[in-house]
């Protein structure tokens, strides 16, 4: 059964950053892209980062240029580095297949960006 365990969020002012992890096991790894998501209070889970089985990035408008998504194969491990935050970044964030089916999901890591 895949495990995904999502660490290091945390509460933040605005403008700061944070580094989160997710460690996947159960499943192979290196073949699939990857992503993470994220749950603001009240609304549905979106995808906010993914990376191809090869490294290839993408993300949505809302983020591009203060995330970085990267991953360790060898670690079976998923970062996002999130830099400049915003309180409109607050929410929970979890980790998962970017494409195809989802693994059941973990419990997520939470994330609040406030002065």
């Amino acid at each position: 059964q895949v495990q995904l365990v999502e660490s290091g969020g945390g509460l933040m002012q605005p403008g700061g950053s944070l580094r989160l992890s997710c460690v996947v096991s159960g499943s192979i790894f290196s073949i699939y892209a990857m992503g993470w998501y994220r749950q603001a209070p009240g609304k549905q889970r979106e995808l906010v980062a993914n990376i191809t089985n090869i490294g290839s990035t993408n993300y949505p408008d809302s983020v591009k240029g203060r995330f970085t998504i990267s991953r360790d194969n060898a670690k079976k491990t998923v970062y996002l580095q999130m830099n400049s935050l915003k309180p409109e970044d607050t929410g929970v964030y979890y980790c998962n297949r970017a494409r195809g089916t989802n693994w059941n999901w973990g419990q997520g890591t939470q994330v609040t960006v406030s002065s």
